[in-house]
């Protein structure tokens, strides 16, 4: 099980506003340290096993922040509609388009997804594979 997730960045703030335009909506809490930024999802009474946090700040070791090439973050979405918004929040707080929203031949029938790039270019996923959604018209 992945236990968390950590990006490099340069600039806090623009971080801050690319990933608070659709990381509460996906139920993440912010947390903000001298360390960077935690992006949490509070744990619901009752609940069992860990939730998968995301870490946005510098690089440990001083250096400036590389985006992977081949790497990317994905973000679970409940909805098709709620991709499309999302996405569009992204881009209005800075992200990039990687691959706007809608289906992909590639993958399965369901599999709805857009991507980004973060202000530093770490690219972004944000799915959706709800099999109640429409599926892809072949």
């Amino acid at each position: 099980m992945i236990g968390y997730v950590t990006v490099g960045v340069d600039d806090l703030s623009a971080a801050e506003r690319f990933y608070s335009a659709f990381l509460p909506a996906l139920g993440y809490a912010l947390e903000i340290s001298s360390e960077g930024l935690s992006y949490v999802i509070p744990a619901k009474p009752g609940q069992s096993g860990e939730t998968v946090d995301f870490y946005v700040k510098p690089p440990f070791d001083g250096r400036a922040a590389s985006a992977g090439n081949g790497a990317m973050v994905a973000f679970s979405v409940p909805t098709q509609a709620e991709v499309r918004r999302l996405h569009a929040a992204g881009l209005a707080h800075g992200g990039r388009d990687e691959g706007a929203p809608g289906f992909r031949a590639a993958y399965g029938p369901h599999f709805y997804v857009g991507y980004l790039r973060d202000p530093q270019g770490n690219k972004i996923a944000l799915y959706c594979n709800n099999r109640s959604e429409p599926r892809r018209p072949d």
